[in-house]
């Protein structure tokens, strides 16, 4: 473990009421372009701040596997999915960004949030994203804005320019490459996954 991966044993932080106004679920999930019966990757999931509003956006006949580094992050996140309300359509596998427990062409959205500056080999990350994604699919990466001073977030020199990913998703073959502002710190680039394996 690193001291740029966000740790386990800061957890509580990611249930912070007070995160859901400066970095609200909806107005993500808006820019997804999330469908009934989607198949989702939200790698790096930890408690599930989104995974669990991506599968209720995605249905029954939809499925969110939720991926993390830390097996200890995805235990909470468990405990969220016993209750009575919680949606059914949620699977949780321990694992890296670079090696994805996951089938080939088996999502059509890889979602990555507040990891990709943790990242010290993005090219294996996109790479892994190709993989395992279907046809059409698309790569969704949220991360701190490099415009705005911590807390909340990682200090200045982890964080990466929204303009970075955009050019390496361009340059990686990417279509559609799309950056909007989220909330009072993130930025969110989407983009259509390039058709074929190189």
């Amino acid at each position: 473990m690193t001291d740029r991966v966000f740790k386990h044993s800061h957890a509580h932080k990611l249930e912070d009421p007070e995160r859901l106004k400066w970095l609200p679920p909806a107005e993500v999930l808006s820019r997804l372009n999330l469908a009934q019966g989607g198949k989702v990757a939200d790698v790096g999931a930890g408690t599930g701040y989104f995974a669990v509003p991506i599968a209720r956006a995605v249905g029954d006949s939809g499925h969110v596997q939720a991926i993390d580094l830390q097996q200890e992050m995805l235990d909470p996140l468990r405990q969220k999915l016993d209750r009575p309300d919680a949606p059914k359509n949620i699977s949780l596998h321990a694992g890296s960004v670079s090696q994805l427990p996951l089938r080939d062409d088996s999502v059509d959205l890889a979602f990555y949030a507040n990891i990709w500056h943790e990242l010290y080999d993005e090219a294996a990350a996109f790479l892994e994203a190709v993989r395992v994604a279907q046809p059409n699919a698309s790569i969704a990466i949220l991360d701190w804005r490099s415009d705005r001073k911590s807390p909340p977030g990682p200090t200045q020199g982890h964080r990466i320019p929204a303009e970075s990913i955009v050019n390496f998703l361009q340059k990686s073959g990417c279509r559609r490459v799309a950056c909007s502002n989220i909330g009072e710190f993130s930025y969110l680039v989407t983009a259509e996954l390039p058709a074929t394996r190189s």
